[in-house]
């Protein structure tokens, strides 16, 4: 496969910065799987694996809902390093500084394509913190928000007027959002994806579905909330996230042949989401996870998953 976007990973640098919700108390994983988590994963952690897969560009996803991250991550992606203004440990056993940076535009190998950062979309003042955000250095890498929904406690949060109104000013400024969020969550970004449908809206992770139960992969609310979305032309789906509670393509495929019956590999894309994906497998098997799902599909929808869906939606350059 000579062309391969993986559009959904995360960067964190515990050395430079501080990230609290890797402390625990995340509904989507146990206090003692955060802990595994819990040292940095930079770029330059991730451009040798990405390369034995035949990655060729990444798209670098938010983790925290605080302005530093989204700074960082355009700087990073404009080939500087975050942190220069502070002493840099040197990586074990040499390699230069462990902040993960390059000297080219995306980092190392030029392989951060974009970057998906966060904003408050319920600000009044959130169409002005985009185009601060594209005016930085590294501003052309960002390609879109997202905003943890997940840890929100009102299932409809994606559906309230405020968050309504930051969803236009990103269609007006040319981006996407990102949508996680947990299956009971699914039915305002159904709301959401009609009420603003100049928004390109990428669904992580599947939505969620309780892959570990083994139910409801065709029936039932995840499998009905699926298809309502794929429903609407403005919204894609990422084959991301669900192998962190399953590493085998069997026990994934039941919710793989839904989304791919509901959006069609023109509206499917591939991430690892990497390094979360660690806690259930290294890198490779997960990006090998995904092709075996996908065998069965001719060259050019291959290529949609793995490449062109992404470049498309998230405006790739």
């Amino acid at each position: 496969m000579p062309l391969v976007i993986d559009a959904h990973h995360h960067l964190w640098d515990l050395a430079a910065r501080e990230h609290r919700w890797l402390s625990g108390g995340q509904p989507w994983a146990t206090d003692a799987e955060l802990a595994s988590l819990r040292r940095s994963f930079t770029l330059r952690d991730l451009a040798p694996l990405a390369a034995a897969s035949g990655v060729t560009g990444t798209v670098v996803i938010q983790t925290v809902t605080e302005p530093w991250e989204t700074l960082d991550l355009l700087t990073l992606a404009a080939g500087g390093d975050p942190y220069a203004e502070a002493p840099r440990p040197e990586r074990p056993g040499g390699g230069g500084p462990a902040d993960g940076s390059g000297d080219e535009p995306g980092g190392p190998g030029g392989l951060l394509a974009g970057v998906v950062g966060w904003a408050d979309l319920t600000a009044p003042a959130v169409a002005d913190a985009v185009a601060g955000l594209r005016a930085l250095p590294g501003g052309s890498f960002l390609c879109g928000i997202r905003h943890p929904v997940l840890v929100e406690p009102d299932p409809g949060w994606l559906a309230r007027p405020a968050v309504l109104r930051g969803l236009h000013a990103l269609a007006s400024a040319g981006l996407s959002f990102d949508i996680v969020t947990l299956p009971h969550q699914l039915l305002a970004a159904v709301t959401a994806a009609r009420s603003v449908p100049e928004l390109t809206f990428v669904l992580d992770h599947l939505g969620g579905p309780p892959a570990e139960s083994g139910q409801g992969a065709r029936a039932g609310p995840w499998a009905s909330a699926i298809r309502d979305l794929a429903a609407l032309p403005n919204v894609a789906c990422k084959l991301s996230g669900m192998h962190t509670s399953a590493a085998h393509a069997d026990d994934l495929r039941p919710y793989y042949e839904t989304v791919l019956a509901a959006f069609g590999p023109d509206r499917l894309l591939f991430g690892s989401d990497w390094p979360v994906s660690t806690l259930a497998a290294p890198y490779a098997q997960v990006s090998d996870m995904y092709r075996e799902l996908t065998a069965q599909l001719s060259a050019a929808e291959q290529l949609a998953i793995f490449d062109r869906t992404a470049r498309r939606v998230y405006r790739l350059r």
